[in-house]
């Protein structure tokens, strides 16, 4: 991988694993129809891996500072009863709605990775997601509740959509958000709580990989490439994130529409060319 591979990488990374177009997707689809032979198994790959979702998950912790700086001050008792009651209830939403995909992910990572490197499975699941994106925007409950309003029934159904993003092409922001909708949350709100469950998740996927990395032979100059990547992957998902909270709170009545449409069109030209080159 040459640097500017490295570098169109890790801002699709950044990009894509906010918006809901599924960065797994992308990354198995894009280096497939640009005949970028990368090597996932190579032993320069998994630092680089570990450093874009560290970068990412760093964007997004920075990103929702205030949430989580007032979470663990409820979470160590630092304001009044009720406000500290009400930040560790949200902390327990939180939890409880990363449980799913830590159970799924674990029991099935075996056969799960043996999609990682097919294309057109991603491709096609990539149809499936903008398919869902915008049947979610169309069945979505009635009303607006706001992300106070969430119940832990709430949190589980989101937890439990969290986990078909674990398939190449399904987008975990994009399942997340559209069970959010389905449970009568607005946009902004679904956005904000998926956002705030992939901190978690991402930061585990990449604690998960930190034992194969230390035991890895990595060759030299990887470990600054992967470096350069993580700040551009961090950027991008920081940036990407910005922009979306504002875009969903601006466009209720039809935000993923795009979105869907996209992926519906990606996902069919890359099977396309797929099929036929």
């Amino acid at each position: 991988m040459n640097t500017i591979q490295a570098i169109a990488v890790a801002i699709l990374q950044g990009a894509t694993e906010l918006f809901p177009v599924s960065s797994l997707g992308h990354a198995v689809v894009l280096p497939a129809v640009l005949n970028w032979h990368l090597d996932q198994r190579a032993p320069a790959f998994l630092p680089f891996l570990v450093m874009l979702h560290l970068g990412t998950a760093l964007a997004l912790l920075l990103f929702f500072w205030r949430d989580w700086w007032q979470l663990a001050m409820g979470i160590l008792g630092r304001y009044d009863a009720h406000h500290n009651r009400e930040t560790r209830r949200v902390f327990a939403l939180i939890v409880l709605a990363t449980i799913p995909a830590v159970i799924v992910g674990f029991a099935f990572e075996k056969p799960l990775r043996a999609l990682f490197g097919t294309p057109l499975v991603a491709a096609g699941f990539l149809v499936v997601n903008g398919v869902l994106l915008l049947f979610g925007e169309r069945l979505r409950a009635g009303g607006h509740r706001p992300l106070s309003a969430l119940t832990a029934r709430d949190a589980l159904v989101i937890g439990c959509a969290q986990c078909t993003a674990l398939i190449p092409g399904i987008s975990r922001s994009g399942a997340t958000i559209v069970a959010g909708l389905l449970r009568g949350i607005d946009h902004a709100g679904a956005a904000h709580f998926s956002f705030l469950i992939a901190t978690p998740i991402i930061f585990g996927a990449t604690v998960l990989e930190v034992p194969k990395l230390l035991h890895a032979d990595i060759p030299a100059g990887t470990m600054a490439l992967s470096a350069l990547a993580a700040v551009a992957a961090g950027v991008t998902a920081w940036l990407s994130t910005w922009f979306l909270m504002r875009y969903f709170s601006r466009h209720d009545d039809w935000a993923l529409n795009p979105f869907g449409y996209y992926c519906i069109v990606v996902g069919l030209a890359s099977l396309g060319y797929l099929l036929i080159v």
